[in-house]
């Protein structure tokens, strides 16, 4: 659902992300991207791109950090241990 968000609205999308700076430079990027949309028509899906690909990196991060404590907390998985 985010990223449905993230194509229609990017910076509010980054904002729920969790994201404020993103959604900051998102904004930034938006305002250009909109005049210059008029005449060429794909600037426009630079905004949603960028909002689209922090979403994902972020949640990728997020996954990474909890497998990362997973493994802090509980050991590494059987069979990995040398």
């Amino acid at each position: 659902m985010i990223y449905i968000l993230a194509i229609f609205l990017p910076p509010l999308a980054l904002l729920l992300n969790g994201q404020i700076f993103s959604a900051i430079i998102n904004f930034v990027i938006l305002v250009p991207c909109i005049i210059v949309g008029f005449f060429i028509f794909p600037v426009l899906l630079i905004p949603s791109a960028h909002a689209v690909i922090a979403i994902y990196m972020e949640r990728e991060n997020r996954k990474h950090r909890e497998i990362v404590q997973a493994i802090r907390d509980h050991g590494p998985p059987a069979g990995l241990n040398p």
